[in-house]
């Protein structure tokens, strides 16, 4: 009886092993960035299938939110596996870049330290290019993120897109003026004063920085031809910027899917929004002949 026991017991052990072993894969790289001088960190999902496969794979490039890091998608979800199982699920690698704690994805004219528009369209994406079997097309190439991450995916999407076939958002900020969110008025400050600190005192505090906004950039989002998906909870403080961002594309008829669902700006929401954002990606990607 006990030797059947610890037969059992080493058998399940293996098995475990067995299963585990051809799981999705992390890579943790370091980037130099020329733009800004410095070396920065970029985790890299790679799906079981990714030594196996004789084509190169798509690539998702997945955008940190505010006063976060690179990290942040594979320790904050409340599901610790999700990044791991949707890159199986979809044979598709996912790219967690480095983007600083309150960059919002663009180039500061002021600041030599923040470009982050560059590293990511630029840097990252060569990065990763030469160092796994990508598609190395627009048509394999798709952004997203969270809040400050949703506002740098639609962004370097509308000013690259060339580079991304597709892009989305998951609780963006929609519009860089803080007077839009729902927000103390003590973190509105602050932010606003990062805004300043970034890209200079704001010439019209009505209309602040329309070129470096999404909802200022709707014109640009028609001509790209990128497909678009950007979702929020109904309680989420950016709710309202969310909602004038799909009138003005309703408005000016440019496709894009647009979701309210139950939900705050937490981990919870976005655990649940980013597989619904793969679904749609996948589609992109099969209408490109990608998967």
């Amino acid at each position: 009886m006990k030797r059947s026991l610890s037969f059992s017991v080493i058998l399940f052990i293996c098995i475990s092993c067995h299963s585990t072993s051809f799981a999705a894969t992390v890579d943790t790289i370091e980037v130099y960035s020329t733009a800004m001088q410095k070396t920065l960190k970029v985790a890299v999902v790679l799906p079981e299938q990714y030594k196996k496969s004789k084509n190169p794979l798509p690539v998702l490039y997945l955008l940190h939110g505010g006063q976060g890091s690179f990290r942040d998608w594979l320790t904050k979800t409340t599901d610790p596996m999700l990044l791991h199982n949707l890159a199986d699920q979809y044979n598709i690698i996912i790219v967690n870049p480095e983007g600083g704690l309150t960059s919002y994805y663009f180039d500061s004219p002021f600041d030599k330290e923040s470009q982050f528009e560059t590293f990511i369209y630029k840097e990252v994406v060569g990065k990763i290019d030469s160092a796994y079997s990508t598609i190395k097309d627009r048509k394999g190439r798709i952004i997203a993120g969270l809040s400050m991450g949703g506002h740098g995916a639609m962004y370097i999407a509308a000013k690259h897109p060339d580079l991304f076939c597709a892009a989305g958002s998951m609780s963006g900020v929609m519009n860089i003026n803080t007077k839009t969110w729902k927000v103390p008025d003590e973190f509105a400050k602050s932010r606003a004063e990062n805004f300043a600190r970034l890209l200079g005192p704001p010439k019209d505090t009505a209309n602040p920085y329309p070129e470096y906004t999404i909802v200022g950039m709707t014109d640009k989002l028609k001509a790209n031809d990128v497909k678009l998906i950007f979702d929020i909870g109904v309680d989420d403080f950016l709710i309202e910027p969310n909602r004038e961002l799909h009138r003005r594309l309703v408005a000016n008829g440019t496709p894009h899917d647009y979701i309210e669902r139950p939900g705050k700006h937490e981990w919870a929401y976005w655990t649940n929004a980013l597989p619904y954002q793969l679904l749609f990606f996948h589609k992109v990607l099969q209408a490109n002949g990608i998967q």
